[in-house]
């Protein structure tokens, strides 16, 4: 029974009705308990069936909040045919969110072709963590699709936390208008006397569930059953329910309270688990009571429903804790074939400590961790701190699960689990990391390589005493942020002492990797040797290849970059590792605009962004911004490129993290020099040259001075680009960066100023630097022109504007062609139909381009196979194109 909520049931009707037509959707219907969720969830079931439409519906279980994918198991219990094709993805011990997401989708989209599909979730806040990431994951790619969603959640920081993580829709539940309210209480509790009546009003403030239940009971036990107003309305509801159970046999009191513990509905199960913990020999028939007094519900599968979330609740909160120890240690028993279960109830019946039971709580940590299970990992590392004899195996559990929390971007957490580490119990290595982490969430910001001292020191420890896989593991884990710190010579002298003598094998990925981020300027040209021998990438794992394609990028290596993070990112979307592989697509990303193809780096940002607020990597999120703008700089989008480096700034500056600003001068330089302001490009480039200022990074600079030298040409500031040019190339003696060296070639052709000079430079820039090349070609076009062989210049003008063009390159192109114009020639600019993509777009048109399959197009970038094809319906009318055949003319594959 609904009354009022007018507005919220023409959005459910809305969204069936738009899902229906194959325009999917979803929402979060969020409220206080007791608000009218459930009722709504109910009214869009039995709506969705009155129009056909197939009902699949889950909900989350506190008690089985840790356990990976119960939700989603639940959920496809009323599909079984899908849950036979999902069960083996789901039971695998290493099945990550997305891997389960992208099939959950992939088997709905196919379900939907034959009935529209409405998936109701109730409780998503106590949906564990994966079932939750890959339920929100489908959710945000339902558009092309017959496939509605509703989930409920109840207010909260934790709802909070996850809603403002996963961006979807909600429809916030606000109390009973006055009137409803009245129509309500009169409808379940007629009789009442008028202050009677006036006081449920009153405590139950709109509340629907408060006016119902306390209805009922002032209506059963008159006015004593009533409680305290100053207790919170949820309470009181509970404290009702509570009585009901009361009042039930001893023998199904218990077997609710067992049933409000576990983490399953499976009746047979229950009634086992309450044999163990009552020793009375009972049957299923003990539940019938409570089914006869409708507190719960048991289906034809003898699978058992609290008729209400609260009465599950009343009986959790309000069993006392040594029962509640038995509870978990019957149903420990009673799942035993589940390891994954078993410990949690397990850990929940420990009554002290027990070191065995932590360490087994850790490696399920280690395990949960390297499926992307952060918040699973982050739990089992606080049970197994609370169950830890051994004071610093306590606190490396405890900075264990910061750091999951840190990469997640769950700041909150890494705040409340700091506050309980006690740094005179961690190890050397530990307090390292601690306090890494510690400046970034409790002290004022990042100290830079200010703590680089601790962490060498920790590293020559580790080394000292022959643990190098854990100095080579911590070093990789921090590496990139070695690498933005700069620190003193020093201190790299030390890190590099300390690992290259702890004993690892010259050719481990991870000592490559480690040596080429800690000391580019030392150790970046036998870091480039080593990488070239480690090819083919294919012959690594996908963490040491992204590793490695890092480093290259660092290094200014980014074609060998391209190619290692290609290879991995393959491999990783396979295995549905979504957070590494957006730190690869972003990376890929910043190669790409280094590289002058802007195109690809809008792409690939979009997919990485989206990628990486997705997973909760926030800082990651802010290179895709930084990328972002450098492309749209690229393209001539000023406006847009300076916006995203104002808004990176604004970021990177209150963080005190300065050397990250050298990626948002390049942003302003490429976009001056887009504009043709030179002089305005060469300051903005400079400030990341000048050990001075707060922009300085040794090693952008690698990337960045073909642009620099660029600035300096356009604007006549060869004498300072003669002394920078000098330093460079002193810099290139001791690190060959690939990227450097290109843009020596450009500086020296342009000072030398001979035509001997530019036909050298152009000849010994490797083809996959075409961005490059065409800069030059350009360059010696103009200088051609000046010295008056203008048709001499037509030819490379036009090779260099058709290579702009094909990159995307538009504000290179059009300054291509006014110089042709100027030689006497007309370059007419192509039509570009591929502006009018969106980036995923483009990116589905690409990949179609290459051959792909649609289903290989939707496998590869977790999207339905409906997705795509709708997508594709619609790239074809804009290109103006019938066939996928014609689709490389506008997307620059062959």
């Amino acid at each position: 029974m609904i009354v009022g909520r007018r507005g919220e049931l023409r959005a459910l009707d809305d969204l069936l009705a738009e899902a229906g037509a194959g325009s999917g959707g979803m929402t979060v219907m969020r409220g206080e308990a007791g608000i009218g969720k459930t009722a709504l969830l109910e009214y869009a079931a039995e709506r969705a069936g009155r129009l056909g439409m197939r009902v699949l519906s889950t909900a989350g279980v506190q008690a089985e909040v840790y356990v990976p994918y119960a939700g989603l198991h639940r959920l496809l219990r009323s599909a079984p045919e899908l849950g036979r094709a999902a069960k083996a993805v789901l039971d695998a011990p290493d099945t990550l969110p997305y891997r389960a997401a992208a099939l959950l989708l992939d088997l709905l989209s196919e379900s939907a072709d034959e009935a529209a599909l409405l998936l109701a979730v109730e409780d998503a806040h106590w949906l564990d963590t994966a079932s939750w990431d890959a339920l929100s994951f489908v959710a945000r790619r339902l558009g092309a699709d017959r496939i509605a969603m509703v989930l409920t959640v109840r207010e909260g920081e934790d709802v909070d936390r996850r809603l403002a993580g996963a961006g979807l829709p909600e429809i916030r539940l606000d109390p009973l208008l006055p009137e409803d309210a009245i129509a309500l209480l009169a409808e379940v509790a007629p009789t009442l006397s008028v202050t009677l009546r006036q006081r449920i009003l009153d405590e139950a403030a709109g509340n629907p569930l408060g006016l119902v239940e306390l209805g009922r009971a002032v209506s059963r036990s008159g006015a004593g059953a009533l409680l305290p107003a100053w207790l919170p309305l949820s309470t009181r509801v509970e404290r009702t329910f509570s009585g009901l159970v009361a009042e039930l046999p001893l023998a199904t009191r218990a077997l609710l309270v067992i049933a409000a513990h576990d983490d399953g509905d499976d009746l047979d199960e229950l009634v086992a688990a309450c044999r163990r913990m009552t020793g009375d020999d009972i049957g299923p028939d003990v539940i019938e009571p409570a089914v006869a007094t409708r507190l719960v519900q048991v289906d034809d599968r003898f699978r058992l429903r609290f008729q209400h979330p609260l009465l599950r609740s009343a009986l959790y909160q309000s069993t006392a804790p040594a029962e509640r120890r038995r509870a978990h240690a019957a149903l420990a028993e009673t799942v035993a074939a589940d390891p994954a279960r078993q410990i949690w109830h397990r850990a929940a019946a420990a009554a002290g400590p027990d070191e065995q039971l932590a360490e087994e709580l850790t490696e399920f940590a280690h395990q949960a961790r390297h499926r992307q299970a952060a918040a699973i990992a982050v739990a089992a590392f606080e049970q197994a701190v609370r169950l830890s004899q051994d004071p610093a195996g306590r606190g490396r559990r405890l900075v264990a699960a910061v750091d999951i929390a840190a990469e997640q971007g769950d700041t909150a957490n890494a705040v409340r689990l700091l506050e309980q580490v006690r740094e005179e119990d961690l190890r050397l290595a530990d307090r390292a990391l601690y306090g890494l982490i510690r400046e970034v969430y409790l002290d004022t910001g990042w100290s830079g390589s200010d703590r680089m001292t601790a962490f060498a020191e920790a590293i020559e420890v580790m080394c000292r005493d022959g643990d190098a896989d854990a100095a080579l593991h911590a070093l990789t884990a921090i590496g990139v942020r070695v690498y933005w710190s700069v620190p003193p010579p020093e201190i790299v002298d030390r890190l590099v002492a300390a690992v290259e003598g702890a004993g690892a094998a010259p050719d481990d990925p991870r000592l490559v990797a480690v040596l080429g981020l800690i000391a580019p300027m030392t150790r970046g040209a036998w870091c480039l040797r080593k990488m070239a021998e480690l090819q083919p990438a294919d012959r690594l794992v996908p963490h040491f290849q992204f590793a490695l394609g890092l480093t290259a990028n660092g290094l200014g290596a980014t074609t060998l970059g391209n190619a290692l993070t290609t290879v991995a990112a393959a491999g990783l979307r396979v295995q549905g590792r979504l957070g590494m592989l957006s730190k690869i697509l972003i990376s890929q990303a910043t190669n790409a605009a280094y590289l002058g193809d802007a195109r690809s780096a809008l792409t690939l940002a979009a997919e990485g962004e989206l990628l990486a607020t997705e997973t909760g990597e926030h800082s990651w999120r802010l290179s895709a911004v930084m990328a972002t703008g450098f492309a749209e700089a690229l393209r001539g989008e000023t406006e847009k490129a300076v916006k995203l480096a104002d808004a990176a700034e604004a970021v990177l500056v209150p963080a005190r993290r300065f050397p990250l600003l050298a990626l948002v001068q390049q942003i302003r330089g490429v976009a001056a020099l887009a504009e043709g302001r030179p002089e305005e490009a060469f300051r903005e480039f400079c400030r990341v040259f000048d050990p001075a200022d707060q922009a300085y990074h040794p090693y952008t600079r690698f990337l960045l001075f073909g642009h620099l030298a660029d600035a300096a040409v356009w604007c006549g500031a060869l004498d300072r680009l003669r002394e920078l040019t000098a330093q460079m190339r002193a810099v290139a003696a001791q690190c060959p960066s690939p990227a450097l060296l290109s843009g020596l070639r450009y500086a020296e052709a342009a000072l030398a100023g001979t035509a001997e000079a530019y036909d050298m430079a152009i000849a010994e820039i490797p083809a996959e630097w075409s961005f490059d090349r065409a800069r030059l070609q350009h360059a010696y076009g103009v200088w051609l022109r000046r010295h008056r062989r203008a048709a001499d210049s037509r030819p490379v003008l036009r090779a260099a504007a058709s290579t702009f063009d094909a990159l995307g390159a538009t504000a290179w192109a059009d300054r291509s062609r006014a110089e042709l114009r100027a030689s006497g020639e007309t370059l007419r600019k192509p039509v570009d139909a591929a502006q009018s993509l969106t980036p995923q777009e483009l990116q589905i048109a690409r990949l179609a381009a290459e051959g792909l399959s649609n289903n290989d197009i939707a496998e590869r970038l977790f999207l339905s196979r409906r997705t795509v094809t709708t997508h594709l319906s619609r790239i074809f009318p804009k290109l103006g194109i019938r066939s996928r055949a014609e689709l490389s003319r506008f997307t620059g594959t062959s």
